[in-house]
């Protein structure tokens, strides 16, 4: 017998009320409006039993292979850690830098900000490892720092007359089936600014994902191994 849905996580309800959302407007079942309306009252709702009421009428249902595109896609991308570099170092004085796009990210990052601009971005990062420490040492500076939803940040700095602020905190234990990454932010900040914030929340990427599987299907390919639409791809 299986559990009724009011006694299920609600998170777990929410995240397959939104594939089959997403299976479904990729589709072509739900117009667009529909889409991102139905989207938005699942993102806002608290309640299992609503929460189902959503996709009711919707016939498909997301299977093996939507997971492994969904996880391909919207997932933090890991790379091999043996062979990427340990440490790198980035220093900054009077002048601007930014990381961003697929970089892949070291072990170990030591930064040196002196009246400078820097960005790091990990929206599309590649992570060498689960655990990155950053070593800030910002004097009259600037730092942003962008990561997804799913990874976490720990800010460990010290402040003098500065501004620190970490809107993305640790989101609790990991567990060993889903390891997410976590940033460690140690160090100064001194008459500096320090910003860690997601730059593309996930209903950003869910609604940018849908969109793209929809093209795929609407050029007749199967996004799963680029076979002509008429090859049932779910």
């Amino acid at each position: 017998m299986s559990v009724p849905v009011a006694d299920r996580p609600l998170e777990q309800v929410k995240e397959e009320v939104i594939d089959q959302l997403i299976l479904n407007y990729s589709h072509g079942e739900i117009s667009a409006e529909a889409f991102e309306r139905r989207l938005d009252a699942a993102y806002d709702s608290t309640e299992q039993e609503y929460l189902v009421t959503l996709v009711a009428d919707l016939p498909l249902q997301a299977d093996p292979r939507y997971q492994s595109e969904k996880a391909a896609r919207l997932r933090p991308q890991y790379g091999r850690g043996d062979e990427q570099p340990i440490g790198e170092s980035i220093t900054t004085i009077l002048s601007s830098d930014h990381r961003g796009g697929d970089w892949v990210v070291p072990k170990e990052i030591q930064i040196k900000n002196v009246l400078g601009t820097l960005e790091l971005d990990f929206s599309n990062a590649i992570f060498s490892n689960p655990d990155v420490h950053i070593h800030l040492n910002c004097y009259l500076g600037s730092c942003e720092i962008y990561v997804p939803e799913g990874v976490d940040v720990v800010t460990q700095t010290t402040n003098i007359i500065a501004s620190t602020s970490n809107q993305r905190v640790a989101l609790g234990p990991r567990d060993q089936d889903r390891q997410r990454p976590r940033i460690l932010l140690t160090g100064r900040n001194v008459l500096g600014s320090v910003e860690v914030s997601v730059k593309r929340t996930m209903k950003e990427k869910l609604k940018s994902f849908a969109d793209n599987l929809r093209t795929l299907f609407d050029d007749g390919y199967d996004s799963g191994n680029g076979k002509d639409k008429s090859d049932k791809y779910y």
